[in-house]
């Protein structure tokens, strides 16, 4: 199978996928109008409740279809020659009014383990959390709750993550947890949202739809068509950092991370020339 192939075959998926959460919005939406005529033959509320919970998980699902069909399009337009490689989360941000949106999946612990980002500012802003371990994805995961922040209460409520995130050119953030009710899996970080986004309906289906049929569903793809990005290439560094200074792999990581901030390049590039033997070992020659 050719490289080309491969990539028009996560189209095909992605198509599949789609179809098959409109289907089941479908059976969702009929089994609400089910609830719905219980409750006007019997008058009793519970069933208003029931079609409430049912009529909101078929959003979730038609969103998930929406979001699959963005990258279905998107992927194959870009296997005939169109663009730069699409990524899953680009249909995310574009669902959400803006170019940057990032998913954060979480230890048990709430550290970072993969993300993925719709393009570079989203994934600047994902960086400057793990090195920094502070911002709204830690928050949104730590609190299990919505977070959203605008303008100069960013650099108020972050004392190292605000400055470095408005630096960008970023002015408003919202996070959101995504899991189950007993299980945070990491959280959905929108950059810059449409006005009047976040709270809705529209906005609370955007992430159901992530959490329940592109995380949880039994088809899901935890890896966004190759789109998370764990990190190996800084986890490879501070294992070899730790080994060469004689110290913990957490204490290495922390001395990469405090380097890349401080310096003008990205984690991941200083990651690069650790592993391959362009800077030295020896944190104490580092600049």
């Amino acid at each position: 199978m050719t490289q080309g192939d491969g990539y028009a075959d996560q189209a095909m998926t992605a198509w599949r996928r789609a179809a098959s959460a409109r289907a089941r919005a479908a059976r969702v939406d009929e089994a609400a109008s089910r609830q719905e005529e219980l409750a006007a033959a019997t008058g009793r509320e519970v069933h208003l409740k029931m079609a409430e919970a049912l009529r909101s998980a078929a959003g979730c699902h038609r969103s998930s279809a929406q979001l699959q069909e963005s990258f279905a399009r998107r992927m194959s337009g870009w296997a005939r020659g169109r663009g730069p490689r699409p990524r899953f989360m680009s249909g995310v941000a574009e669902a959400c009014g803006t170019g940057s949106a990032a998913l954060t999946l979480v230890d048990g612990r709430q550290r970072q383990l993969a993300v993925a980002a719709s393009d570079g500012p989203a994934r600047a802003a994902q960086d400057l959390e793990f090195m920094l371990s502070e911002g709204p994805t830690k928050d949104a995961t730590l609190r299990r709750d919505l977070v959203f922040v605008a303008h100069e209460e960013i650099e108020t409520r972050w004392p190292c993550y605000g400055p470095a995130l408005t630096a960008l050119g970023i002015r408003e953030v919202a996070a959101v947890p995504l899991g189950s009710a007993d299980h945070c899996l990491g959280a959905l970080a929108v950059f810059d949202p449409r006005p009047g986004l976040v709270g809705t309906r529209a906005f609370a289906e955007i992430v159901g739809a992530l959490t329940r049929t592109v995380l949880l569903d039994p088809d899901a793809d935890p890896e966004l068509y190759g789109g998370i990005d764990h990190r190996d290439v800084v986890q490879q560094a501070a294992g070899m950092l730790s080994v060469h200074a004689g110290c913990q792999v957490e204490d290495a990581l922390a001395l990469i991370k405090a380097r890349a901030f401080s310096g003008a390049e990205s984690l991941e590039a200083l990651a690069r020339k650790i592993v391959s033997g362009d800077l030295k070992m020896n944190p104490g020659d580092w600049p």
